[in-house]
């Protein structure tokens, strides 16, 4: 009898734990999440700053389809990019207490406005406020020689911080941080 209940009871856990891992997962996303941080090194826990973003593709598009000049776009895809600054900075001349904010640019030929939003949680830029900016700065566009299928930011190390550099295409937007 006893051997008769622990199977009964093994064959109704089952049946039970079968149905709690039936679950729906999504696919991959079309513009997946990235994280770029300076120092990059995974090495290193101490960071400075942090960037999550959408990474769109261009599939036979240009940067200022997908990108229009004068329009204020959300740095990526899908939810606004945000940056996070782990200790006060210097964000292409203008100084930046620690914090989150929203990164959005607005590209424009030969420069482009990089800015800071404290407004977190936006989906794209449908919601950007220009009230709640917390600095725009201008940034030199220049050309790459390699051409970047999916937009990407990343850190260069430099004298006294680094300089983050936004990618897609041959455009190269790049602005200087200090720590």
């Amino acid at each position: 009898m006893r051997k008769l209940l622990t199977i009964a009871f093994i064959a109704i856990a089952l049946a039970f734990s079968t149905e709690a891992n039936a679950q729906k997962f999504s696919g991959l996303d079309k513009s997946p999440v990235d994280i770029a941080t300076f120092p990059s090194s995974y090495k290193v826990a101490d960071k400075a700053v942090r960037v999550i973003y959408g990474r769109p593709q261009l599939k036979g598009r240009s940067v200022s389809e997908l990108a229009k000049a004068g329009e204020v776009w959300r740095t990526g895809a899908n939810e606004a990019a945000e940056i996070t600054f782990y200790k006060d900075a210097n964000f292409g001349g203008t100084d930046v207490p620690a914090g989150t904010y929203s990164l959005f640019t607005i590209p424009a030929r030969g420069e482009w406005t990089v800015i800071l939003n404290k407004n977190l949680n936006q989906w794209g830029s449908y919601s950007y406020e220009e009230g709640a900016d917390v600095a725009r700065i201008k940034a030199a566009e220049s050309s790459g020689n390699e051409s970047l299928e999916a937009f990407s930011i990343t850190f260069d190390e430099a004298e006294g911080g680094t300089s983050m550099v936004m990618g897609w295409g041959k455009t190269r937007v790049t602005l200087p941080i200090k720590m």
